[in-house]
């Protein structure tokens, strides 16, 4: 029987996916393992590759895959994978986000019960001839606190498992609402509580600019002293080069790694990753029979759909690169994310209602312009990558309620799309529209009317109007280095309340913004970067 398509499956995946895509029609080439120049030589050949971690899909890659339609990855991680340079290339790029939740939301409740009782120092004593039932003397989970940074799938799984071994869970997650934290058992917090509070932290969050070097030696003096950390996320939500001095002066007791910055771990991590208060793995948390299996079925199903065009379950980019040649919704696809990203920063954490209005052109694809406004919102704080596909499910599970509702023609301006927050947000409702190619403008917050481009970095605040209100804000920002590159300014009548945006050069730090706060008549300060 001839086969329309080939599919090569890379870096171990399970036989099953080579089971599955054959009694589909589809000719699957399983290979362990191969080299890059063989690869490259290889690759042209195929319609579809299923990789793991190991195989980097990358634009030089892409550009030998001349017949290339959909690449797979068996897991939730995309980072081996240039989902730009394949959706440049109309290249379908798909995961499986739910294989593997409960295979690491396990390991993780397995380490923080290591770290607790001692085991694998246990196992090593005893195994070694030693009987050291003193030395090892444990704690109870029971009773204690667990802080859970990044309450998505898996963290949510963890707390709720962890919670039945009778821990107080307090969790920490911008995006998830009150409501949805108490269904699961949650105490929603602060991030400096939990740090504060708990006996134990376990982070399940993305590496961003915002959670990079979450704990380090800078921000040690938040945490509980003795505190237990365990990290089956990300490499470098921990400061790895700080871990071995907080554990040697007790601001941690113990540690448990799963992941690291770079893997296999460099060399200079030997003397943390041997110390007696470490337990470590080799990125252990997807490496379960169940979840292997689990992860290569529902990629070969995906694989097998999206190349007979009958589904795209799981796909990264199925949107764009359908939606990239479409002229007339484009333009408004990157407005919405760029104003989802900036009501992102201007709201309040915990928000769990928005109302998005359409008016002119742009209401006719409503329904895709809100995935991309999500897709903005959600991009820093996810744990999973958002896109088009996969942004309205995980608002459902953040609690987060959107409205779509059409509105009236505006007599300015030709398309407009309007947000509305909660009413205890500061700023309450956000107006845009898009000016010209990539050129994308806030065009009113709370009723006064401001134009603001939509990149860069934006210093927001409301201010009584008076005179030398922007002078002293320039005078601030010049004494520190930073230029001003634009500015606008919107009011309501003379010597009452405006609202001022001023785009600058560089970003400034938090002592710049104290300062700026400190201003007289300077009221709800926020930095928008875009």
């Amino acid at each position: 029987m001839s086969t329309a398509y080939k599919v090569l499956l890379l870096d171990g995946i399970d036989p099953v996916s080579k089971d599955i895509l054959e009694k589909r029609g589809i000719q699957a080439d399983l290979i362990s393992k191969v080299d890059k120049e063989e690869l490259f030589k290889m690759i042209g050949e195929y319609d579809g590759v299923v990789v793991r971690s190991a195989t980097k899909v990358n634009a030089e890659l892409l550009a030998k895959a001349t017949n290339l339609k959909v690449v797979g990855r068996a897991g939730v991680g995309v980072d081996n994978i240039d989902i730009n340079a394949a959706t440049e290339k109309g290249v379908l790029v798909m995961n499986t986000p739910d294989g593997n939740t409960i295979s690491t939301a396990e390991h993780a409740c397995g380490l923080i019960l290591s770290l607790v009782r001692n085991i694998p120092n246990a196992v090593e004593s005893l195994k070694a001839g030693r009987w050291d039932r003193k030395k090892y003397l444990g704690t109870e989970v029971h009773g204690k606190t667990l802080g859970v940074i990044g309450l998505g799938k898996i963290g949510s799984s963890v707390a709720v498992r962890m919670k039945a071994f009778g821990m107080r869970i307090l969790g920490y997650d911008p995006y998830m609402t009150h409501d949805r934290a108490r269904e699961l058992g949650i105490e929603l917090c602060e991030l400096d509580t939990v740090l504060g509070e708990s006996d134990i932290i376990t982070v399940h969050t993305p590496l961003t600019d915002k959670t990079k070097g979450m704990v380090s030696r800078e921000n040690a003096h938040k945490l509980k002293k003795g505190v237990k950390l365990v990290n089956c996320a990300r490499g470098g939500i921990f400061t790895e080069e700080d871990l071995l001095g907080l554990l040697e002066d007790g601001t941690i007791s113990e540690l448990a790694l799963d992941v690291y910055s770079v893997e296999p771990p460099e060399e200079h991590l030997k003397d943390l990753l041997r110390h007696p208060a470490v337990v470590c793995t080799p990125h252990l948390g997807a490496s379960t029979e169940e979840a292997q299996e689990k992860v290569a079925v529902q990629i070969a199903y995906q694989i097998a759909d999206a190349l007979e065009n009958k589904d795209f379950k799981g796909s990264i980019n199925g949107k764009s690169v359908a939606l990239s040649m479409d002229a007339e919704v484009q333009p408004f696809l990157k407005l919405a994310e760029q104003v989802g990203c900036f009501i992102q920063q201007v709201g309040q954490q915990n928000i769990n209602e928005l109302t998005v209005e359409y008016s002119g052109t742009c209401n006719k694809h409503a329904e895709v312009l809100t995935d991309a406004l999500l897709a903005g919102f959600l991009h820093q704080i996810s744990e999973f990558p958002v896109n088009l596909i996969n942004a309205r499910y995980l608002s459902d599970q953040k609690g987060l309620t959107v409205r779509e509702t059409k509105g009236r023609d505006s007599k300015i301006y030709s398309d407009l799309i309007t947000i509305s927050l909660p009413d205890t947000c500061t700023f309450k409702k956000v107006s845009a529209t898009p000016f010209g190619e990539n050129d994308f403008r806030i065009v009113n917050i709370d009723g006064f009317p401001i134009e603001i481009q939509l990149k860069g970095d934006i210093i927001l605040y409301k201010n009584i109007d008076k005179p030398g209100m922007l002078a002293a804000v320039s005078t601030t920002l010049a004494k520190n280095e930073i230029n001003i590159a634009a500015l606008s300014l919107g009011r309501e009548s003379i010597n009452s309340k405006a609202i001022t945006a001023v785009v600058v050069d560089k970003k400034p730090d938090t002592e710049v913004l104290d300062e700026i706060s400190r201003i007289s008549g300077v009221e709800s300060l926020k930095v928008i970067s875009l």
